[in-house]
Parts: structure tokens; sequence; C-alpha cells
């Protein structure tokens, strides 16, 4: 198991936090981001925080690894070549996240939905309910950066290699507005500023 400190070196020299005034997937704003998919710029990153996540669920009869695209891709192979399984992405169709590209999930097939980074987990929510609608098994939820600090349920075990957490504001009542500072947003949904 990886120490706190040595995920924190990781995500300092892969350039993963930033700061400054950032508009999240979620719609909120936050003075930090986490642009976990720099973590995959370097495979020794990438490796030993996957290997340390499949740890965490190597008991749980995985049979399939499956993330929502695009942030999660890599990750999704990643930890299932640690598991030994297979893995598949979901991703958005007109807006709603769907399995394509003939990826199926059998029902009973037990499943770890994994993610790059946590907030409101819309995403996750979005692809738990895809496995659900197929009848698949939901074993757990495996993140390589838990946003909330422990404080979210998915309704299924979740795993992450490091829990932080990182204040975000509503729109309305964000300082980092109300000081002018510019709104950047990184990631890869787009959504209006």
């Amino acid at each position: 198991m990886l120490t706190k400190e040595r995920v924190l070196e990781i995500l300092k020299e892969a350039g993963v936090l930033l700061e400054g005034h950032f508009l999240l997937t979620s719609g909120r704003h936050s003075a930090k981001y986490l642009q976990c998919a720099k973590i995959f710029q370097h495979t020794k990153y990438s490796e030993e925080l996957c290997a340390d996540l499949a740890e965490k669920f190597k008991d749980a009869g995985v049979e399939v690894v499956i993330g929502p695209a695009i942030g999660a891709i890599q990750m999704s192979y990643e930890v299932s070549r640690h598991l030994g399984v297979k893995n598949i992405f979901a991703e958005r169709e007109d807006g709603k996240m769907t399995l394509r590209r003939g990826f199926t999930i059998e029902p009973g097939q037990k499943v770890l939905v994994v993610e790059d980074v946590v907030t409101t987990g819309g995403s996750v929510r979005e692809v738990i309910d895809i496995v659900k609608q197929m009848g698949g098994d939901v074993v757990g939820l495996g993140v390589i950066v838990d946003r909330t600090g422990g404080k979210i349920d998915f309704g299924v075990p979740m795993g992450s290699v490091i829990s932080i957490e990182v204040e975000s504001f509503e729109k309305d009542d964000c300082p980092l507005c109300k000081e002018g500072l510019p709104l950047v947003k990184p990631g890869s949904r787009q959504i209006k500023a």
C-alpha cells in the first residue's frame, strides 16, 4: 500500500495539482484542480497508483473493470491489467453515458467501476446505473483521488488511493468570482463557464 506522502509526491511530480480559479465538471468552482490525466502521461506513476488501487479489490472477484470516458479509459486498462481481467469503458452519446463499440456486461458479472477523480460523482453514478441495468454486479468503485474526503456514498464499497477534501463553491457563493479571478475550465467535458 502506498503512503499518503508517496501519493502526494507522485501528484506533485506529475503536475496533477493546479491552483487558480477552476470550473469543475459538476458546475462548482474551486481554487484547486486535480488534472489526473497527467498521471497517465507517465507509466511509472499510473502503474504505481493503479496497482495500489487494484490491490484494494483483489479479493472482490472482479471480472471486468469499467470507467467513464475519457478520463478513466487508461485507468480502466491499467487497473484491469493488475487484476488480470477484461476492461471496457462507457462514453457519452447525445449527452448520455452508454456502452458502445460492442462492449457488454453479462448478467451477474462482477464489475469494478473506476474513476480518476471524484467530486460529486455524476459520471460514476451513470456508469453504475449502466452496469446495474445490464444485470452486472457492482462489487466496488475504485478512484485515485476522492476529493470529498470520504464524504460521498455510492451504495457500493469504495476504495481510493488518496482521499482529500478540496473545497468547492456554488457559482453564486464563490469567493474567487468575487475577487474577479479569471475562471478556467480544464478537463475533458465541455460545460458553459
